[in-house]
C-alpha cells in the first residue's frame, strides 16, 4: 500500500504541470488582459464587467511577449505603455513566463493579485470559511437524511413509500439551485411573502456586539436558505447509493445464515447489513468533501451575497486576475487529488480485502 500511495503523490506533480499548461495556454489567446484593461482606464473607457460581458474586451487578444499591438494604447507614451507590460509581468516572453510560474509554485509561492492588496493564498484563507461553512452544513444535511431514508427505502423496496419519495429526491435533483434559491428569496426572505430569513450575508451588521449564543444563532440564521439550496440537489445520488448497498447486502447469503440462526431482524440489519453496506459511502466521504468545498457553490454566493471562493475564482476571471486564477486552480486541484487519495485509502481501512496495488500490476 505503501508504493501505491507514493506513486500516487508522484503523479500529482505531472497532473499539475500539464493543467497548469493548457490553462497557460488558454490564457493566451484569452482578449482583454490586464494590460488591455489598464490601458483602457487611461483612455477612460469602461472595464466593468457587465460592459466587457456585453461587448468583448475591445482589444485584441495581445498575448504576454508577443508584439500585438493594444488598439487601447493609441495615443499613449509608449514608455508607459511598457511600464504597464513590467508591472503585470508581460514585459517577459510567454515560455519565461510559464518557467517563472511553474518555479514559484513549486515553492508554493503564488504571488500577489493584480487588483487586491493581498496574496493568492491570503485571499484563499480569507474567503474560505464562508465555502466551508457552505460545504460543511450542506453535506452534514445530505448525509443525516439521506442514508437513513436510504435504509428505510431499502427495506420497503418497491412500496408506495419507496415510489413517492423516489419522485420527490429525483424532482428535487433535477431542480437547479439557483432557482431553488430565488424561490426561496421570494417566498421566506421578503422577496414577496415572507421575511423569515435574512436576504444576504453571512452575518448581521450588528454580529460583533450580539451575545457567544447571539452569535451563533445570527450565523444559523443565516445559514438556512443558501444551506438548503445547496443541498437540495444532494439528495438523489447519496440516497439511491444507499438504498442500492443495502439491497445488495441484504440478498447475500450471510445474511439468510444469520437469519436462519435466529437473529432478529435489527441484529441482522445493524449487526451484519449495515457495516457492509456503509463501505462504498464511508469511503466516498473525501470525493464528496472535493464536490462540496470546491465546486458548485458560484451561484449560490452570488445571490445570497456570500464572498466566498466561488465568488473569488468568478470575479478573477472575469477581471483577468491571472496570480488569483492560477493559484486557486493550483491549490484546488492540489487539495482535489489528495483527497481522491484519501478516499483511496479509506476502502483500503473499511475493507482490507482491496488491494489497489495487485490491481494496477495486473493492469
Amino acid at each position: 500500500m505503501l508504493a501505491y500511495i507514493l506513486r500516487r503523490l508522484l503523479l500529482i506533480i505531472p497532473t499539475l504541470v500539464g493543467i497548469l499548461l493548457i490553462n497557460f495556454l488558454i490564457v493566451q489567446a484569452a482578449p482583454g488582459g490586464p494590460v488591455d484593461q489598464a490601458v483602457a482606464r487611461l483612455q477612460g473607457l469602461d472595464t466593468s464587467t457587465a460592459a466587457r460581458m456585453g461587448s468583448g474586451s475591445g482589444s485584441e487578444a495581445a498575448g504576454p511577449g508577443t508584439n500585438s499591438k493594444y488598439r487601447g494604447a493609441q495615443g499613449l507614451d509608449p514608455e508607459l505603455i511598457e511600464d504597464i507590460k513590467k508591472q503585470y509581468g508581460f514585459d517577459k516572453s510567454a515560455p519565461e513566463r510559464l518557467w517563472l510560474l511553474l518555479t514559484s509554485y513549486a515553492r508554493f509561492d503564488f504571488g500577489q493579485s493584480f487588483y487586491r492588496d493581498k496574496s493568492v493564498l491570503g485571499l484563499v484563507v480569507e474567503k474560505m470559511p464562508v465555502s466551508v461553512s457552505l460545504g460543511l452544513w450542506s453535506t452534514l444535511i445530505i448525509y443525516f437524511i439521506s442514508i437513513p431514508l436510504g435504509i428505510r427505502k431499502a427495506l420497503r423496496n418497491g412500496s408506495r413509500f419507496d415510489v413517492w419519495s423516489s419522485g420527490v429526491i429525483i424532482a428535487g435533483y433535477a431542480i437547479p439551485g439557483f432557482l431553488f434559491a430565488i424561490l426561496l428569496i421570494v417566498l421566506f426572505a421578503g422577496g414577496s411573502y415572507w421575511q423569515l430569513f435574512p436576504m444576504q450575508g453571512l452575518v448581521s451588521e450588528h454580529f460583533d456586539s450580539l451575545s457567544p449564543g447571539g452569535k451563533i444563532l445570527d450565523y444559523a440564521h443565516h445559514m438556512v436558505l443558501p444551506t438548503i439550496c445547496m443541498s437540495i440537489g444532494g439528495f438523489a445520488t447519496l440516497t439511491i447509493l444507499t438504498k442500492n448497498s443495502f439491497l445488495d447486502e441484504i440478498n447475500k447469503q450471510y445474511v439468510l445464515t444469520a437469519r436462519a440462526k435466529g437473529l432478529t431482524e435489527n441484529q441482522v440489519l445493524y449487526g451484519h447489513v449495515f457495516r457492509n453496506a456503509m463501505l462504498i459511502i464511508i469511503a466516498g466521504i473525501p470525493a464528496t468533501l472535493v464536490g462540496v468545498f470546491l465546486t458548485g457553490s458560484l451561484l449560490i454566493e452570488v445571490i445570497f451575497n456570500l464572498d466566498g471562493l466561488g465568488l473569488l475564482g468568478f470575479e478573477s476571471v472575469l477581471n483577468r486576475d491571472y496570480p488569483v486564477v492560477f493559484g486557486t486552480l493550483f491549490i484546488f486541484t492540489l487539495v482535489g487529488m489528495l483527497l481522491k487519495l484519501a478516499s483511496d485509502i479509506m476502502y483500503v481501512l473499511v475493507d482490507p480485502r482491496i488491494d489497489f496495488e495487485s490491481r494496477e500490476g495486473s493492469a
